[in-house]
Order: structure tokens, then C-alpha cells, then sequence
């Protein structure tokens, strides 16, 4: 038992077990780094509120702008526990998690997001689900500026863990397609409490784009051997439907401030419903047809060799 628990237990970089083990040490390693990550995370939204005179127990709180910053911003202490635990329990260089010097593949990442993002909601406008109002006359630019920078550090935040502690070192020692399946699991279970509040086929649609997409980030960091595409679609895929569309993002229907005026017309399997365009049906074409089409691409330049 003793040697089972040294295996599994992600506090330590201990790699020679059977695949199933190693599998159950980096699902392990991904939890460890994220609940401390929010609990400590937690802990300093706290500190900050009563440092700055507000007493959270009578619901002295920050207000929503405020709050919306801080939670986006709060992901930094998260990489931060994510990148100690890679440098000193797995002890080994950033570039094995992906975070290589080939940084101008986060642009790439950001074409492959504008790409699909203007197509999905394009082909939605032209259903007639959603429309089109002109310019928000009132934008606050800075706050849209603060919302980008939030939104690069919490996409940046989820492929530490999903593309970079998980894919990057299960694909070393299991199928590919185990690695894909793991990260993509990981992936989707800290969106699954918002998923289903507009209803059931929404929550189906809304799971089924976010395999699409785990599956499109998973590609894009083996096809360029680091995570940087895959921040850089995560980061601005978020950050151009919600501050730059004001569509609904994941379900957060109350946008803070946009620089477009984009409305959803009523509530169906075209527009997404109360959770947005992440839960459209023609989302999951787009995203299947450009995961298709990265597969094959990846395929046919050998770039992967198994499963």
C-alpha cells in the first residue's frame, strides 16, 4: 500500500508505474494544483475585502465590475501554484509543459479564435438568432482593456493545467488519445456547474462544444509542441465574445461593458439560449469541422505518431 500511495500521490515525480497509476498521478497532480489554487485564491479575496473596510459577513461586498476583475485576475495565484508545483515536485523546465520560447504561436491561437468566432456568429446573424443593435455609445474602454488582460491570464491559467501538467506529460507515456481524453475531462468539469441551468439540451450542446474545443486546444499544443496557440484561442475566444461582442459567455448573461451591441433573439438550439453561443448547435458544426480539419493537418504531417 505504501508503495501504491508513493505512485499515485502527485508529491513526487515519480514516472515508472503502469499507465493506468501515471493516469490517476496527473488527474491527481491537476486537483492538487487547482483547489489549492482557489483556496488560496479565496483567501485573498477575502483579505482584500476587509483591508479595504468591507465586511463581507453583513455583505459588505465589492461591486460587480469589481468583482468580475478580481475573479479573472484571481487565476494568477493559480498558474502561480501550478508552475511552483512543476518546478519543484516535477522538477523540470517550463518547456516540458509547453511554455517554450515559441511565444509568436499565441498569435496563431488568436487567428484560429477570430476565424471561429466570426463564422459561428456570423452564421447565427444569418438565422436571424441573434442581432445586430451598432456600437455601445457608453463602452468603458479601460474596464474593456482590464477584462482582456483577465481574460489572457485565466486562458492562460486552464492550459497550464489542462494542455500543460496533464497532455504534456501523459502523452510521453500513454496513447494520444488518452492524453486528449483525460485534459478534456479535466477541462469540462469546472464549467459543469453552469452548464444545464438553461436546460438539458443546452447542457448537451454546451458539453458536446466543449469536448470541440478541449479537443481543438489539445491539437493545436501538439501540432506547435507548446501551449501557447492554445492560450491564445482559450484567452480571446472569451475575451472577444464578451467584452468585444457582449454576447453571453459560459452563461454569464451580464455583460459589464462591450464595444459591440449583439443581442440574442429568444432562446434556441441556434443561439445558444440563456448560455450563449458556446451551447449553439452551429458552434458544434464549426468546431467539429475545425477540429476535423486540424486532425488531418496534424496527421498528415506525422505529427501524431500514436493511438
Amino acid at each position: 500500500m505504501k508503495e501504491f500511495l508513493k505512485n499515485i500521490l502527485p508529491f513526487n515525480n515519480r514516472t515508472e508505474m503502469p499507465k493506468v497509476l501515471f493516469v490517476v498521478k496527473k488527474i491527481l497532480a491537476f486537483w492538487l494544483c487547482y483547489i489549492v489554487g482557489l483556496f488560496l485564491a479565496e483567501g485573498v479575496v477575502i483579505l482584500l475585502h476587509f483591508a479595504l473596510g468591507k465586511n463581507m459577513l453583513v455583505g459588505d461586498v465589492f461591486d460587480a465590475q469589481t468583482i468580475t476583475l478580481i475573479t479573472y485576475y484571481g487565476y494568477i495565484i493559480m498558474s502561480g501554484v501550478a508552475l511552483l508545483y512543476w518546478k519543484l515536485i516535477e522538477k523540470k523546465p517550463l518547456s516540458e509543459m509547453g511554455l517554450t520560447k515559441r511565444f509568436g504561436n499565441y498569435f496563431i491561437g488568436i487567428i484560429v479564435g477570430v476565424i471561429l468566432l466570426a463564422v459561428s456568429v456570423f452564421a447565427i446573424v444569418l438565422t436571424g438568432n441573434i442581432e445586430y443593435h451598432g456600437f455601445f455609445e457608453n463602452a468603458d474602454i479601460l474596464m474593456i482593456i482590464l477584462l482582456i488582460g483577465g481574460f489572457i491570464v485565466q486562458g492562460a491559467t486552464e492550459e497550464i493545467l489542462c494542455r500543460g501538467i496533464v497532455l504534456h506529460t501523459l502523452k510521453e507515456k500513454t496513447p494520444v488519445w488518452i492524453a486528449i481524453a483525460v485534459s478534456t475531462v479535466l477541462f469540462i468539469i469546472p464549467h459543469w456547474s453552469s452548464l444545464f441551468e438553461g436546460g438539458t439540451i443546452y447542457g448537451v450542446i454546451g458539453v458536446a462544444n466543449l469536448v470541440l474545443i478541449s479537443i481543438i486546444f489539445s491539437l493545436l499544443t501538439i501540432r506547435f509542441k507548446s501551449i501557447w496557440a492554445a492560450c491564445g484561442l482559450h484567452s480571446f475566444w472569451n475575451a472577444i465574445l464578451y467584452c468585444i461582442l457582449g454576447l453571453n459567455l459560459s452563461g454569464k448573461d451580464e455583460t459589464v461593458t462591450a464595444i459591440f451591441n449583439m443581442q440574442s433573439v429568444g432562446n434556441n438550439i441556434c443561439n445558444g439560449g440563456a448560455y450563449g453561443i458556446e451551447a449553439s448547435l452551429i458552434t458544434t458544426v464549426v468546431l467539429a469541422l475545425a477540429a476535423a480539419l486540424i486532425w488531418y493537418l496534424n496527421r498528415k504531417k506525422n505529427y501524431i505518431m500514436r493511438g
